[in-house]
């Protein structure tokens, strides 16, 4: 009995697997190990293989598309809702193998190596902006149980708090002079890490032709473009540009009912990544804006700041820059190292 379609439930060590024939019925119901996945499936005849798009999926559907099958990833929260009992991984595959066949399905694009690539330059340099403004704020803190308050920001912390320090006046430990000091030699090495990164970043972003095109839209620079050539790869996922716009999470949500239209706050679905890459760009645009340094003739725009405020302006206009009509995209270049 030819089986037609697969689900696997994703684990560390031990995948489920359910399978069935052309007629729905189960044919296949197997554990199987990681180091047995490419045997078994090498071995079966070529099917339709649905998976969550979480860790290792992109991995394990770039493989098996290699022996031939055709795989789609579906996002966790869409398949849910085909458990039909409590949940196991048994279920799970089970609901993963019905989810897939279903024709009204959103399916995630599969993401090559380079994409793969690139974005992992975006997330390592995200934690590492992360963990800097922990470490100044930390600094900050510790500082103002002496009563020394340095104003917020990393860069009144770097020129402020050395200062501070040096300061014999200040009646602060020694050991707590040694501290700081400690503190702020790793605020150092981690902007360095950050600058190296976005250093790699823009050097794979000089080197793709659709993310230099990105970057000619205001409010999108070489950060924002290459995030979004390796986020999408090929926007012709997306029916129109206004689902590309709902999937980063820059329209409204709704709570409609009984024909009456009710429209709430931005979704804030899909990539936060993005969303907050394309809203700090709508800023840097609205405040040179603002500050009559680029007007361009904008009277979008100026309508626009005459009837809401700036928060307001800032999401309507990432919504427009994400809605922006593009060409298809060229998967990205590999990443070359960049010596700094």
């Amino acid at each position: 009995m030819k089986i037609t379609t697969v689900g696997i439930d994703l684990a560390k060590n031990v995948f489920q697997v359910h399978g069935v024939n052309e007629h729905g019925k189960a044919a296949l119901k197997k554990q199987i190990k990681r180091d047995q996945m490419a045997v078994f499936f090498a071995s079966l005849p070529p099917c339709l293989i649905g998976m969550e798009a979480c860790g290792g999926a992109h991995h394990w559907a770039r493989k098996l598309q290699g022996f031939g099958h055709t795989v789609k990833l579906m996002a966790p929260q869409f398949v849910k809702p085909y458990v039909k009992t409590n949940k196991n991984d048994a279920a799970d595959a089970e609901a993963i193998c019905e989810a897939v066949a279903r024709p009204n399905m959103r399916f995630v694009p599969v993401k090559n190596i380079e994409q793969q690539a690139v974005l992992s330059l975006h997330r390592v340099r995200q934690g590492f902006v992360g963990a800097r403004t922990a470490l100044t704020n930390q600094i900050r803190g510790l500082l103002a149980e002496f009563g020394l308050v340095v104003p917020q920001g990393i860069s009144h912390v770097c020129s402020k708090v050395p200062e501070l320090i040096e300061d014999a006046s200040n009646e602060l430990p020694g050991t707590f002079r040694l501290l700081i000091q400690r503190l702020l030699n790793h605020l150092k090495e981690l902007d360095r890490q950050v600058s190296e990164l976005e250093a790699q970043i823009k050097t794979s972003h000089r080197n793709s032709e659709a993310s230099r095109k990105l970057e000619k839209i205001p409010g999108i620079g070489p950060i924002t473009a290459s995030a979004l050539v390796a986020t999408i790869g090929d926007a012709k996922s997306f029916d129109n540009a206004r689902q590309l716009a709902a999937w980063v999470g820059l329209v409204p949500a709704q709570s409609s009912s009984g024909g009456k239209a009710t429209l709430l706050g931005i979704s804030k679905r899909g990539d936060t990544y993005l969303r907050t890459l394309l809203v700090h760009g709508a800023r840097a645009v609205l405040w040179s804006f603002r500050s009559k340094a680029d007007q361009n003739g904008n009277a979008w725009l100026q309508k626009l700041l005459e009837r809401r405020n700036a928060n307001i302006a800032a999401i309507a206009l990432a919504n427009k820059n994400a809605c922006w009509r593009r060409p298809k995209f060229d998967p990205p270049v590999r990443v070359v190292p960049v010596q700094i």
